[in-house]
């Protein structure tokens, strides 16, 4: 068995991980957070894939409401220069999403064997992932469709799991491969007891290798309209109809669609340490607890909790004999629920977003490439903010048609375009900029530069801005 194709990685990155609301929202996707240690869960996902796979050959897939922010997070964090962006204009679920990926890539490389892994997983031990996928591109090199299949640790309910066939199919650099019988859905306790006694069952990793041309095949075999619509898309330099036909693309998963009916499924036994990170029960594979069984991090004033998942922001949060809990503190938004509901998380922002509320969209602290903002207040025709340009840095040249600003510098000295004119605009100085006119935020010394500022009009959300030149491509 040789393997002839080079490898590539695809990263699905457009989901919004609602499960792990307050800290995840639509503008800070769980991908973006940094959950264990300094970096975001989709920097280590770049990071962990090198040196067997170069960013240059490396792309993202997310939706175009996420794309920018994706890639000015990126850039902010110094990784993933070179990657590559496949933009869904809306999401469809994993088959649609994987397939046009194959698609993009088979137009680079005929030969291509594609990694597609969730941007969100944890992985601690990234050398023994880079030697399971080099083992999986050879099992894969005769059309076969790796899947990667985790040892269970223990009976749990929210994953899905693959049972594999008894009799080994083969075995590549110590991973264990099998033909896979059948994919189960999340069970119940007892059903997971059952599958962790029964010893053939592995957790599902969501990760999978394959070569392009052959995961192809089987979307003309099993999804053939879906196949349709990725082939007429193909070469399409049109946005307009590109979008057109994408969206017109019945939602379908990837396991249902092609991996529960194909006879071309392989499940490889992988051996690194891995989660999902799929709800806040899951944080305990992150972060380490205390000796009562507690994950506790932030402002916390604690007595006698045991075995919950305690996290402060600003505030001052006191606990007190909390067990089997889940607390969650932002500026703007709480978490109380018992460890065993953590699944219901998501059903608290679809309430959110029902109701309108902006707390499942957005966080009142927005790192910015050039800085950060603060919303202090918001009410019905106006909205305040503290902005923080760092040194060095500027905002768009940009205009906005529904509001006007006034700006109160607090700290550092503002050099400010407005319309024709160039100022600058020291402590406790100020200006105004009416609606319509061109504008200009910079800081030019060597600390970082504070205003207030003050919006006032009949619409003051954030998309009322036209760009006219920026340092971070946003136009």
């Amino acid at each position: 068995m040789s393997n002839k194709g080079k490898i590539y990685a695809a990263i699905l990155a457009g989901g919004i991980g609602t499960r792990f609301w307050p800290l995840s929202r639509e503008t800070t996707p769980k991908q973006l957070l940094k959950v264990a240690g300094d970096e975001s869960l989709l920097t280590t996902t770049i990071e962990r894939l090198s040196p067997l796979i170069e960013e240059e050959d490396i792309a993202i897939v997310t939706s175009a409401s996420q794309a920018e922010i994706t890639r000015l997070h990126l850039e902010g964090a110094g990784c993933g220069a070179s990657v590559g962006y496949i933009i869904e204009p809306c999401g469809r679920n994993t088959a649609p999403a994987i397939g046009l990926a194959a698609v993009k890539l088979l137009e680079r490389d005929s030969d291509a064997i594609m990694v597609v892994l969730p941007s969100d997983h944890l992985m601690k031990q990234p050398e023994a992932f880079r030697r399971s996928i080099a083992a999986a591109a050879l099992a894969a090199s005769d059309g076969s469709l790796i899947t990667f299949g985790i040892r269970p640790r223990s009976p749990e309910t929210a994953y899905g799991y693959i049972k594999g066939r008894m009799e080994l199919h083969d075995e590549i650099d110590g991973h264990p491969v099998r033909k896979v019988e059948r994919f189960v859905e999340k069970p119940n306790l007892d059903t997971a007891k059952s599958y962790v006694e029964d010893g053939s069952y592995l957790w599902n990793s969501g990760i999978f290798v394959w070569r392009a041309d052959a995961v192809l095949r089987e979307y003309a075999k099993y999804l053939p309209e879906l196949y349709a619509a990725l082939n007429s898309i193909k070469g399409l330099t049109d946005d307009a109809a590109f979008n057109e036909i994408y969206e017109a693309i019945d939602p379908i998963s990837i396991d249902y669609g092609i991996l529960e009916r194909t006879d071309a499924a392989l499940m490889m036994e992988v051996d690194f340490a891995w989660s999902d990170l799929g709800s806040w029960n899951a944080l305990g594979d992150a972060l380490e607890a205390d000796d009562d069984g507690n994950i506790i991090r932030g402002r916390v004033v604690d007595i006698c909790s045991k075995d919950s998942i305690i996290l402060a922001s600003e505030r001052v949060v006191a606990t007190i004999g909390l067990e089997g809990f889940i607390l969650i503190d932002t500026p703007d938004a709480t978490l109380v629920c018992p460890k065993e509901r953590a699944q219901e998380v998501r059903e608290v922002v679809s309430v959110l977003k029902n109701r309108g509320w902006a707390e499942h969209e957005t966080h009142p602290h927005t790192e910015r490439p050039w800085g950060s903002y603060t919303v202090l207040e918001e009410g019905p025709g106006y909205k305040i903010k503290k902005i923080t340009v760092s040194p060095g840095a500027r905002i768009s040249l940009q205009s906005h048609t529904k509001r006007s600003e006034h700006w109160v510098v607090v700290s550092g000295i503002a050099t400010v375009i407005k319309g024709v004119e160039e100022i600058e605009i020291k402590t406790n100085e100020s200006t105004f900029i009416p609606v319509g006119v061109k504008h200009r935020l910079s800081n030019t010394r060597a600390e970082p530069l504070e205003i207030i500022e003050v919006q006032n009009g009949e619409y003051v959300g954030e998309d009322d801005i036209e760009r006219f030149d920026d340092d971070y491509k946003r136009i």
